[in-house]
């Protein structure tokens, strides 16, 4: 009986330590989405279920094209120390052109110009933003990416409490 009160209490110790561990509720990063998590989520919505292989393979391919074309077509970000963030991880990273972005995400789920709107999206980050962002897009899963011209400026994601 002892040591079962032990072991309640040391699991009740541990609960709060475990919430802590969970993902936070909101974050500002320099990395964000990658192109297959999204995708993944687009075909599991449109199709009811997650790609199979062959969907899998065939949308690899594509994205390696579309990733090699860009490449050949701009050699100064070919030979960038990020490149492998781009060509490899598939991931937005601060940095990238908009044309980046677009060939790994796809298009966004919307997008906006006005300050008031970029304010709301940022939330608690926007005072460190104000001025050095013109451009808002959002996608799955609370990303926001915000651009200054035609850069990856910022990246934020927001997931609300269960």
């Amino acid at each position: 009986m002892k040591l079962r009160r032990v072991t309640l209490a040391l699991l009740f110790a541990t609960l709060p330590a475990c919430a802590s561990m969970q993902e936070p509720e909101d974050q500002r990063t320099t990395q964000g989405p990658t192109a297959e998590e999204l995708w993944v989520y687009r075909v599991a919505l449109q199709n009811g279920r997650e790609p199979n292989f062959d969907e899998r393979r065939y949308w690899e391919n594509q994205l390696e094209q579309r990733i090699t074309k860009y490449l050949g077509d701009h050699p100064e970000v070919a030979n960038s120390v990020d490149v492998s963030t781009f060509r490899f991880f598939h991931q937005a990273q601060v940095g990238m052109s908009k044309e980046q972005v677009l060939i790994l995400l796809g298009p966004p789920l919307a997008l906006t110009t006005d300050a008031g709107e970029l304010e709301k999206l940022a939330r608690r980050y926007w005072t460190d933003m104000k001025g050095n962002v013109t451009e808002a897009w959002a996608y799955p899963f609370g990303w926001r990416l915000y651009f200054n011209g035609s850069r990856l400026a910022d990246i934020t994601q927001y997931r609300p409490r269960k």
